[in-house]
């Protein structure tokens, strides 16, 4: 497989790396055969957080015995020093490791003051110190929190969501990251679920020798598609092209990346689901939604209680509340055109 340095971690990890956080919804066994399969074809880096259920538990049960041939990374939530270093421990002991490669804080509202001696940054600083942490990051959703943490030198890595459809904004903190010499992890390649063209995708990632990719996958054949893809490496030709451009006018407004930020939903809305439904609709096969579990669950919508909790958390500034009343039409419309 290919490897890449990341940034001044120097760190050399394989282009094709795994976002952990889809196996938290695959039994244990299961999960455990799939990353097991990633490690024996070569993949070295995998991304987790302490957020996502039981997936570094998962990594601990299927990797711990090939633990100092691999790279890992995880994340904290928490924006105080206590909690970072609390957060910290519990994936020790889930990973059943010693020590974290890439720690890093997770989509911060703000980057945190390095003269803080309480603050997140002072706990990276700490457990670094003392060798539970090599390197430290940041993730985000924000392109000016981004700018604001390539500026600040503070971090080694910088994980943000990237794809094809990204806008030059976005697409402009590759270059960035670059001259900062920062290691730069691209989160949601597939947007969520929205990109389904593999070749596609894979393909845009493959000219930025900069950027590391943390495909996100849960079933065995998913593994196996990325690894054919990483195994021969598609151009950029002019049938890939005219596929990204069309991913691109179609996604080109507002939409539901699914980074669950909205969650909890006092409704018990699938909001990272529901909010894209029109979409998942035309994009993917649509007979999984034309049930009757489907149908109620579209119709929770009706339930919305206006707390404003969604909106208020959507790192993207999307009104959410009317984002899934169009959903909730477009289902209804479609169900009725295809089921009656």
């Amino acid at each position: 497989m290919e490897v890449t340095r990341l940034g001044r971690t120097n760190l050399n990890v394989t282009r094709t790396a795994f976002g952990v956080l889809p196996l938290q919804r695959v039994e244990k066994q299961e999960a455990a055969r799939i990353l097991r399969r990633a490690y024996d074809a070569g993949i070295t880096f995998y991304d987790t957080a302490r957020a996502y259920t039981d997936s570094e538990e998962k990594i601990g049960y299927a990797l711990s015995d090939v633990r100092d041939e691999i790279i890992i990374a995880t994340k904290s939530g928490s924006t105080t020093k206590t909690g970072v270093l609390s957060d910290l421990e519990a994936s020790l002991r889930t990973l059943k490791t010693d020590y974290i490669d890439i720690y890093q804080l997770h989509n911060p509202s703000v980057v945190p003051d390095p003269n803080d001696p309480e603050s997140s940054y002072a706990a990276l600083i700490e457990a670094r110190d003392k060798g539970m942490v090599r390197f430290i990051g940041i993730t985000n959703h924000s392109l000016e929190r981004a700018r604001e943490a390539i500026e600040s030198g503070l971090f080694d890595t910088l994980q943000y969501p990237l794809c094809h459809i990204s806008s030059p904004d976005d697409l402009s903190l590759i270059e960035q990251c670059k001259s900062a010499d920062m290691g730069l992890i691209a989160m949601k390649p597939f947007s969520g679920g929205l990109i389904t063209n593999a070749r596609a995708a894979f393909a845009f990632f493959h000219q930025y020798e900069n950027v590391v990719p943390i495909w996100g996958m849960q079933r065995m054949n998913e593994l196996e598609e990325i690894l054919a893809l990483d195994a021969n490496p598609p151009t950029l030709d002019q049938d890939l092209l005219q596929a990204i451009e069309h991913d691109r006018k179609e996604l080109a407004n507002d939409f539901c990346r699914a980074c669950g930020y909205c969650l909890p939903c006092p409704a018990d809305i699938p909001i990272p689901m529901a909010a894209r439904m029109g979409l998942l609709l035309r994009r993917m096969p649509y007979q999984q939604f034309m049930n009757d579990n489907w149908n109620e669950t579209m119709h929770r919508i009706e339930n919305c209680l206006n707390c404003g909790h969604c909106k208020s958390h959507c790192p993207y500034g999307l009104d959410t509340p009317m984002l899934l009343k169009k959903m909730l039409t477009d289902y209804e419309e479609f169900y009725k055109e295809h089921v009656g």
